[in-house]
């Protein structure tokens, strides 16, 4: 189907009357992460629609067919990646040096969807510091055990009647893309800090830039109604008044890290970061993800079927979003039977929309699997481990 060009609401980053719509998927399930029991419940999922725009003026992807309504972010939501040790270290160093340089120590933080906390606990740790999480699905079986820190845990969104929570830093990973009207959320972060002059804000979200350039469809799903670049990201903080410490890409470029302060209170050297400007590249490579991803989707759905054709076994190692997103763009005759997750919880789950069995890494002992497709690359060395350590040698490839 080919999108119509154009949509005509207001940008909810800048206010642009004018986007254009660059990739439709009429349906995906609302939710990617929820636990589902059977594989009957898992092909009754709600479905919702992709319409994804682009604006010009400052950079802001979104789906501007997201229903809020569809979406319930209840205690079945499941996406702790802190099973993995890559995950672990990562998200410790990020912990570290936001303690290390800005002297988070017996201090007060805030963190914004903290799920089950894992993050959160790490900046207690760490730095000695009390916190506070809000989250409505923070289930107190969700929670992360172990600590010794003062954490409190608040079940609810994030609104302004939580201005008043005493905060030196306010932590916000993985939840602005979650979110439709992203500038009314920074800005009520923005004027829930009011005259303060010391507090942190720190956000973490991926970037959309690396999922166009390549044609990664299947990072494109409902639940992440707003997506990122480096410049979209930095000129809506500093739309809303912040001063920007800090600006990069970790996780292998998966991610985007942001540092900011209230722009009064900011250092003077707040000038753009590199890679900010980046409006022109970012048509570009809407452009050619727009060209090239029905020929990308084609041929993995060709390559799957000569698999089985040979009758050769796949399975899909990750049964999160991506793994969803992969199935609902390649439609019916991808015939994978398993997606196989470290994280136990998921363990005798089924994936939202398309109904596959989620099983442990050791499930592949007995199913022998000719090709394991890893959905994030940069677990590709940890898995390749664990197939050794499980003494299975398949074809191992990442996307």
């Amino acid at each position: 189907m080919t999108p119509p060009n154009r949509d005509d609401e207001a940008c909810p980053s800048c206010g642009a009357e004018a986007a254009r719509v660059f990739h439709e998927v009429e349906r995906v399930p609302v939710h990617c992460c929820q636990l589902i029991p059977t594989r009957e419940a898992a092909l009754k999922v709600p479905m919702g629609r992709l319409r994804l725009t682009f604006c010009n003026r400052c950079g802001l992807i979104r789906n501007s067919a997201f229903d809020p309504a569809l979406i319930d972010y209840d205690v079945s939501y499941e996406d702790d990646q802190a099973f993995s040790p890559r995950f672990r270290e990562f998200a410790t160093s990020v912990a570290q040096r936001l303690i290390d340089d800005y002297e988070l120590r017996g201090k007060d933080v805030l963190e914004i969807g903290c799920g089950g906390g894992y993050f959160l606990t790490l900046l207690a740790d760490l730095g000695e510091n009390r916190a506070i999480g809000i989250d409505p699905a923070c289930a107190p079986e969700r929670r992360t055990q172990g600590s010794s820190a003062e954490i409190r845990y608040i079940e609810e969104f994030y609104s302004a009647a939580h201005r008043d929570l005493p905060c030196d830093l306010i932590a916000c990973r993985h939840t602005l893309e979650h979110l439709p009207e992203v500038r009314q959320f920074v800005q009520t972060i923005r004027e829930s800090i009011g005259d303060r002059d010391d507090p942190l804000v720190f956000f973490e979200v991926p970037d959309v830039a690396r999922v166009l350039d390549e044609f990664a469809f299947w990072d494109f799903y409902y639940e992440h109604c707003s997506y990122f670049s480096l410049g979209s990201l930095a000129r809506l903080f500093r739309a809303c008044d912040f001063g920007i410490l800090r600006l990069e890409k970790e996780f292998d470029d998966q991610y985007l890290l942001l540092d900011a302060r209230p722009r009064a209170t900011a250092p003077a050297k707040t000038a753009a970061n590199e890679g900010e400007d980046d409006l022109e590249q970012l048509a570009r490579s809407v452009r050619r993800f727009q060209e090239q991803v029905p020929a990308t989707i084609e041929r993995w759905r060709e390559r799957l079927q000569a698999l089985q054709r040979d009758q050769r076994r796949a399975v899909l190692w990750g049964a999160g979003s991506k793994a969803v997103g992969m199935f609902t763009a390649l439609g019916e005759g991808c015939d994978i039977e398993y997606v196989v997750d470290i994280n136990p919880r998921k363990t005798g789950m089924y994936l939202a929309g398309t109904g596959q069995e989620i099983v442990a890494p050791e499930f592949l002992q007995t199913c022998s699997p000719d090709l394991v497709v890893v959905m994030n690359p940069i677990y590709l060395d940890e898995i390749s481990t664990q197939l050794r350590e499980l003494g299975l040698s398949p074809e191992v490839i990442a996307l």
